[in-house]
């Protein structure tokens, strides 16, 4: 856990299960229709309707509700959804940032805000949190997929910059720029990927020791169950007490 930003990563073997899954298929489903609808609905065409799609079999999303999400982009009801980034401070003035998924900013700012200010954070403006931070392309795979040895030889040869083991999962570093380019080269030998993002890496972490991180993690959950929002990233880790 120490030095990784994602709270998605830090919660996965947390939470009750029926209620996690629900809450994830929710917020994929979500991704794969809007990913649809700004670009071409043929994944092979479309690098972030394909990452969508292999983060929904990543996560066991049925066939049906896949197929489901991309028909829902063809609606002339559906609603524009904008990516909206939100920044402040949680418990123990940790910094955070949140990306959300809205058709309707106001309120999806209201409801954050308001998240923020009875959890003992702090709401604060674009910039105050994200300079703790620098945005990374990272493409995660599970380790049963390929060997270390060779997904490591294979993302330098793509471009990578990076690559560390974190969670049983292999992960990919490299410029937020190059991210397509350089799974479109590991596509060629890797057909399962668990995740592609870009994301916020720590540059400056805040140390949490174990007896503080409970009332951080009713914060974070608090904010992951919020349906707009998509991510959240954090700049602590927790050490021994």
């Amino acid at each position: 856990m120490a030095g990784h930003s994602h709270w998605a990563g830090i919660k996965h073997k947390k939470g009750r299960a029926d209620k996690q899954r629900s809450k994830i298929f929710s917020k994929l489903s979500k991704e794969i229709t809007v990913a649809a609808k700004l670009g071409d609905k043929d994944p092979s065409m479309n690098p972030r309707l394909r990452s969508a799609i292999q983060a929904a079999r990543s996560a066991n999303m049925p066939k049906d509700n896949i197929e489901r999400a991309i028909d829902k982009s063809s609606s002339n009801n559906l609603a524009n959804f904008e990516n909206i980034r939100y920044e402040g401070f949680g418990p123990e003035k940790i910094a955070v940032i949140v990306e959300a998924l809205t058709d309707n900013k106001n309120r999806t700012a209201s409801k954050i805000r308001t998240i923020f200010q009875k959890n003992g954070g702090n709401f604060g403006t674009l910039g105050s949190a994200s300079h703790n931070f620098k945005q990374v392309g990272v493409i995660k795979i599970d380790v049963n997929e390929i060997s270390e040895e060779k997904i490591i030889d294979m993302a330098l040869e793509a471009g990578a910059d990076d690559y560390l083991s974190n969670n049983g999962l292999h992960e990919i570093h490299c410029e937020k720029s190059k991210i397509y380019d350089v799974k479109k080269k590991l596509e060629i030998n890797v057909k399962n990927f668990v995740s592609t993002e870009i994301e916020w890496i720590p540059v400056n972490s805040i140390n949490i020791s174990k007896d503080k991180f409970n009332e951080i993690k009713e914060f974070l959950e608090i904010l992951d169950n919020d349906d707009d929002v998509q991510n959240i990233f954090t700049n602590f880790k927790i050490v021994s007490n």
